[in-house]
């Protein structure tokens, strides 16, 4: 988008106020000068995911007005929906040709590592600075030793449901194990107040779903050395508990990507999802959804027979690549995005769909400003990553973007094959990438 005057006199009488709401301290970038002189007459592209959260795209722009103000870069930001970053990066690495900077997901920049500069001098000085980053969060931006992204968040995934369906439909309180949960859906449906979570290729939540329905019944899809185990007996157990659970859902779930499960929530057609904070505040936000953002409660994903929280959360990291002509400018503006107050500045008015990604931002009031922010505040450091058990790379950012486990997952959920075949397939699909 292009960035106005009227914008930009908007954008900063804005981030004034919500750095003084805050108590955020003086800005960072006059007490640590930028290690990087942008090359005269730059300017930057930046590619980002389409916000769920008004606050977050919104500050991220005020932020980058500032960067302009400061250094006189323009800086021009896209955005794209979220299943379409991941081809949209993958063509411009493959071609040369984009956006200086994306924001990518999860695993993606290790398909294309070679074609990224590497930021490891900035990451390593951030990390010194700002009390280290979160190693799951690391571990997605960083190979052979070596950053090749800047992890900027967790995009926390939390049960979001309606109280007083949960109480008509029996219960109290939130059950924290899986059959317990199993036990609430069918409660939810024969109340006509149903669940449902996403079965289509939804880059968050479909995955999210799917890894939790794998991992809380001890399944993975290979081991630590990299070797696909997915055709399990664990596996086989966590795929008739998803085929019992989605007998519970509204139909056509099987077709969702990332918004379909908000709207069916926000209209009213499902009672229960996982889903970002977002939803809450979309309903918290409109005015005619008062009395639903009220009765709007979150909490983590229930324990399945694992006996322990294993959730995977979206991740988000910044990446240059090496065929920006301005490696200085796109530096600089990556130094200063997150510096303390403008990192901080975003992950408070993202309201807490960011989850942060180094410790010393985990004090941002955010976390403590609403009840519902609970299951969200601990995102960064409690994610599980995608490549579980084994080492992240090539191979599991391939599984990931071919949603092996998600396709797995809604084959046998809906009947189209039967958990034996499901697993199977997954299987076979898995080691087209994994060759140990």
């Amino acid at each position: 988008m292009t960035i106005s005057r009227r914008d930009m006199l908007l954008g900063t009488a804005g981030l004034a106020a919500a750095g003084a709401a805050g108590g955020l301290v003086t800005p960072a970038f006059a007490q640590a000068a930028p290690k990087y002189t942008p090359e005269k007459g730059a300017s930057l592209r930046l590619l980002r995911w389409s916000p769920f959260v008004k606050g977050d795209e919104d500050q991220w722009i005020a932020n980058s007005k500032k960067f302009t103000e400061k250094t006189g870069v323009e800086v021009r930001i896209d955005k794209e929906s979220w299943e379409d970053i991941r081809p949209k990066a993958a063509v411009a690495a493959n071609v040369g040709s984009g956006p200086d900077i994306m924001l990518v997901w999860f695993d993606d920049a290790h398909q294309y590592p070679d074609k990224l500069l590497d930021v490891s001098e900035l990451a390593n000085d951030l990390g010194k600075r700002y009390g280290g980053w979160y190693p799951g969060l690391e571990g997605y931006a960083k190979r052979d030793g070596k950053f090749i992204g800047l992890p900027l968040a967790a995009i926390g995934n939390a049960i979001c449901y309606r109280e007083s369906a949960m109480k008509e439909a029996g219960w109290s309180a939130f059950p924290t194990k899986t059959d317990d949960f199993l036990e609430l859906c069918k409660a939810l449906k024969a109340k006509g107040k149903p669940a449902g979570f996403a079965h289509g290729k939804a880059v968050g939540d479909g995955n999210n779903y799917a890894h939790w329905i794998l991992w809380s019944h001890g399944a993975q899809m290979v081991d630590e050395k990299g070797k696909v185990v997915i055709n399990s007996p664990e596996t086989i157990k966590a795929l008739n508990y998803a085929r019992e659970l989605y007998k519970t859902f509204i139909p056509g779930t099987e077709s969702w990507l990332d918004v379909n499960n908000n709207r069916a929530f926000l209209a009213g057609e499902i009672s229960l999802t996982a889903n970002g904070v977002s939803l809450y505040y979309a309903a918290k936000n409109d005015p005619k959804l008062a009395d639903m953002a009220k009765d709007i409660k979150t909490a983590q994903l229930p324990i399945g027979p694992v006996g322990k929280a294993v959730e995977l959360h979206q991740t988000t990291s910044a990446v240059v690549f090496k065929y920006t002509k301005y490696p200085k400018a796109a530096m600089a503006y990556l130094q200063f995005m997150w510096e303390q107050d403008q990192m901080q500045a975003w992950i408070k008015e993202s309201s807490a769909y960011c989850c942060q990604p180094l410790k010393a931002f985990a004090n941002n009031p955010v976390w403590t400003s609403d009840p519902n922010h609970a299951p969200y505040a601990k995102a960064s450091e409690t994610l599980r990553p995608n490549g579980y058990a084994g080492p992240l790379g090539y191979a599991s950012a391939a599984t990931m973007a071919d949603y092996v486990v998600v396709d797995m997952v809604a084959e046998a959920a809906t009947g189209q094959r039967t958990p034996e075949e499901a697993a199977k397939r997954a299987e076979q699909r898995a080691n087209r990438y994994y060759r140990v």
